[in-house]
């Protein structure tokens, strides 16, 4: 919606980030990345200490001068793009079930094992069991949570749509994706449009991606992609405009 006068200044970070995690090949000069900032109302000192900070905290790379996104926000992108362009396949009814096997005491294991099956859209049943439906290819991307998970086919009795309830609550993710619906139809400049369009994508990426069968009517999993991909379009468009050769 079109921001007040109350409203929050958009982070630097947040700014780059969004910048770079929507461009191919994910890398910019100093100088593109200020323009950018400057069309979104950042100002410059802002920009120079979010970069330091960003490549001391291993956000970014730079070499010769040009900032690129690191192996870990790279992966980070890869999932976002599968997460906009998703790749389902017909549900047989079958659903993928993920027990963690080997447990740990270590809390950052375990953090790094909740992160990977949320990642991998699993929801978690109770502690140490995972489920979803098998209508998408799953993989674990980390192979230090791999070794402590072991996976089944399973087919629960009862009610496949009240389980996916229980686990995914799909009801709330699709009246979250009407507000911002709504809200990116409303903004009007492009940094009001940019600050939605970056919660949408966020929001994008904790779709369920649950089969037609179990997702409450209507679903706007396909209207919020859209939506999205019509203001990424809008915004590369325009940050060719801006910048022409010096962003790569």
């Amino acid at each position: 919606m079109p921001r007040t006068s109350g409203s929050q200044r958009l982070p630097a970070r947040s700014a780059i980030l969004s910048t770079l995690l929507g461009t191919h090949p994910a890398q910019a000069s100093p100088a593109g990345i200020l323009a950018i900032a400057s069309e979104l109302g950042i100002g410059e000192s802002a920009i120079r200490v979010a970069l330091t900070r960003m490549v001391a905290g291993g956000d970014l790379d730079r070499a010769d001068g040009i900032y690129r996104l690191s192996d870990r926000l790279v992966e980070r992108q890869r999932r976002q793009d599968e997460s906009i362009h998703p790749v389902l396949r017909a549900w047989n009814g079958r659903w993928r079930l993920a027990v963690i096997s080997v447990p740990s005491d270590d809390a950052a294991m375990r953090s790094a094992t909740r992160t990977a099956l949320t990642g991998s859209r699993f929801g978690e049943l109770r502690e140490g069991v995972w489920m979803r439906p098998a209508n998408i290819d799953v993989t674990l991307d980390d192979p230090a949570v791999v070794p402590r998970v072991t996976m089944f086919d399973a087919e629960p009795d009862g009610s496949p749509s009240e389980l996916a309830q229980q686990l995914f609550a799909p009801t709330v993710w699709a009246e979250r994706s009407t507000e911002l619906i709504a809200a990116l139809d409303d903004a009007v400049d492009l940094r009001d449009r940019f600050e939605v369009a970056a919660r949408v994508v966020r929001h994008i990426m904790r779709d369920p991606l649950l089969p037609d069968e179990l997702c409450p009517a209507p679903w706007p999993g396909e209207l919020i992609r859209e939506r999205y991909g019509s203001f990424r379009a809008e915004f590369s468009a325009h940050v060719e405009r801006v910048l022409g050769p010096q962003l790569r």
